[in-house]
C-alpha cells in the first residue's frame, strides 16, 4: 500500500510535468507567431506609407513590384490594369515611363482579361472578392508573366475603388499551403485597397500632369514639357553616348493664312501641321507647339545627316496636298526648319546650357531658312 501510494503521486508529477512543458511549448509557439505577425504587421504598415507617399506612377508600381515579394515572402507579385482604350498606356509612355521597367506589369481592355477568378465573379452592387488556390497554369499563367518555375498556389485580388473594378494584384508563391480556400482574405482586401487608392490617385496626378504638358489646341505637347523633355533626354545621352537632333519648325506667312481665310481655319491649319510632323516621327521622338505658328521636335538617338533627312520628309509632306478647310477652300501650306544636332558629350556645361544652346543653333538655322527664302530646311553648322 505504501508503494503504491508513492507511485500515484510521481505519477501525477510526471503528468504535471508533461502538461507544463507542452502549455510552454504551445506558449513560446504563440509568442512566436505574435511576434512574427507584428513583424509583418510593421513591415506592411511600412509598405502602406511607403506607397502612399508614391508621387508618380513609376514611383508607385516600382515600390510594389520591389517592397511586396520581400515583406510578404512571396516568389511573384504581377499587377493587371484594366485600360480601355490605352489611355493610361498611353499617358504614361507620352509622360516618359519605360515599361521594360516592369515586366511584371499588365494593361487589359476589360475585366474578363483578368482571367475566370476575378472578372466572372461580382456584380455592380456586390463587388468580386479576393480568390485563392492552387495555381493553374492555363488559367494563372496569363497573370503573371515573368513568373520563377514551381508557383504552386495564387491570390488574385480585385483592385476596386467605389465598387469599380480597375485591375487586380496577383500573387504567388511555391508553397502550396500558401494560398488555399480555407484562409481568411481580410489582409489581402486591405492590401488591395491600399494599393487600388494609391494607384487611382497616382494615375489622375499623373493625367493632370499630361494636360499641363499638352497643347490644347494641336494635342501635342507644349514648351513646358519640351523643355523638361530636353534635360532629361541630354543627360541620357550624355551617359549613352548617342546623338540628339532638334528641328524648329515655323509655318511660313501664317499671319496671311488668318488674315485671308480667318484665324477658325488657321487653327485648322495647326492641327494639320501637327499630324502631317508626327507622321513621319518615331515613337521615341517628340513633337511641342513651342508657340504660335513654331513648333520643335526632339529626334532621339539621330545624327544631322538623319535629321536632315526626316526635316526634308516633314517639308515635302505639307506640300504633297493642300490643306482642306472645313469652309470648303483649299490652302497650300509651306514650313520652313532648322536643324541642330548635339554630338559632343566633352563640354562641362550644364545640362541647362547645352540645351539652351541646342535650341539657340536650331533656332539660328530655322533664321537662316527664312532669309534664304523659306520652305527650305538649313542645318546648323
Amino acid at each position: 500500500m505504501t508503494v503504491s501510494s508513492t507511485a500515484e503521486p510521481d505519477q501525477l508529477l510526471q503528468q504535471l510535468r508533461a502538461e507544463n512543458d507542452i502549455l510552454r511549448e504551445r506558449l513560446a509557439y504563440l509568442i512566436e507567431q505574435a511576434e512574427r505577425n507584428h513583424d509583418i504587421m510593421c513591415r506592411h504598415q511600412a509598405f502602406d506609407l511607403e506607397i502612399v507617399s508614391a508621387a508618380t506612377f513609376p514611383e508607385l508600381v516600382g515600390t510594389i513590384f520591389r517592397v511586396l515579394p520581400v515583406i510578404s515572402e512571396l516568389d511573384v507579385v504581377a499587377l493587371a490594369l484594366i485600360d480601355e482604350g490605352a489611355d493610361i498606356h498611353t499617358v504614361m509612355h507620352k509622360l516618359g515611363v519605360d515599361f521594360d521597367d516592369f515586366p511584371s506589369l499588365m494593361f487589359v481592355e476589360s475585366r474578363g482579361e483578368l482571367g475566370p477568378h476575378v472578372a466572372a465573379h461580382g456584380t455592380a452592387m456586390i463587388p468580386p472578392r479576393p480568390w485563392l488556390g492552387p495555381f493553374d497554369e492555363a488559367v494563372h499563367g496569363p497573370l503573371m508573366p515573368q513568373r520563377p518555375a514551381g508557383i504552386r498556389s495564387v491570390a488574385l485580388v480585385p483592385l476596386l475603388r467605389n465598387k469599380r473594378l480597375i485591375g487586380s494584384l496577383n500573387l504567388g508563391s511555391t508553397d502550396p499551403t500558401r494560398f488555399t480556400p480555407q484562409l481568411g482574405t481580410d489582409f489581402v482586401e486591405h492590401m488591395g485597397s491600399i494599393i487600388a487608392i494609391c494607384l487611382e490617385n497616382v494615375i489622375s496626378n499623373e493625367m493632370l500632369k499630361y494636360i499641363g504638358l499638352t497643347d490644347s489646341l494641336t494635342g501635342v505637347y507644349n514648351r513646358r514639357y519640351i523643355d523638361r523633355r530636353l534635360l532629361e533626354e541630354i543627360q541620357r545621352a550624355r551617359r549613352q553616348a548617342y546623338c540628339i537632333s532638334c528641328m524648329y519648325i515655323d509655318i511660313d506667312h501664317f499671319k496671311s493664312v488668318n488674315d485671308s481665310v480667318g484665324h477658325q481655319a488657321g487653327d485648322e491649319v495647326l492641327r494639320e501641321v501637327a499630324g502631317r510632323i508626327k507622321d513621319e516621327l518615331r515613337l521615341s521622338d517628340c513633337l511641342a507647339r513651342f508657340g504660335g505658328e513654331e513648333f520643335v521636335v526632339l529626334l532621339i538617338n539621330a545624327d544631322l545627316d538623319s535629321a536632315v533627312t526626316v526635316a526634308e520628309r516633314i517639308r515635302a509632306g505639307m506640300l504633297r496636298t493642300p490643306f482642306e478647310i472645313s469652309t470648303g477652300s483649299q490652302i497650300a501650306v509651306t514650313v520652313s526648319i532648322g536643324v541642330a544636332t548635339l554630338d559632343d558629350f566633352d563640354s562641362d556645361n550644364s545640362t541647362e546650357v547645352v540645351a539652351t544652346q541646342l535650341l539657340a543653333q536650331a533656332d539660328s538655322a530655322l533664321y537662316q531658312a527664312k532669309q534664304s527664302g523659306r520652305n527650305r530646311v538649313v542645318s546648323f553648322l
